[in-house]
């Protein structure tokens, strides 16, 4: 984007309501939730995706599988994963 401002605004919202996602993504996993795990991640795959955070979007899509296969401990390494990668985006993003 040729707009720092709009692009901090847009990324300063994903982060905020993604880091609320991932709280009930997590309470979710806790309580192996199938349906509520994929509809979370799904959610907030997409929203990643529309911003151009793919990585993060990769890993949402990776525990949208893992749930739907029942892997709740993998879902868990999924989640520990995405939490170190929204840290890098929200520093990045503090960057602009």
């Amino acid at each position: 984007m040729d707009d720092p401002e709009l692009m901090r605004e847009i990324l300063a919202a994903l982060l905020a309501d993604t880091s609320q996602q991932m709280g009930l993504l997590e309470a979710a996993i806790r309580a192996q939730n199938t349906a509520q795990c994929m509809r979370l991640a799904h959610y907030s795959k997409g929203a990643c995706a529309n911003v151009g955070a793919n990585r993060a979007a990769g890993m949402f899509k990776q525990i949208e599988s893992r749930a739907a296969d029942g892997e709740f401990s993998g879902c868990v390494e999924s989640l520990a994963s995405l939490v170190r990668e929204m840290d890098l985006l929200r520093n990045e993003s503090a960057a602009l």
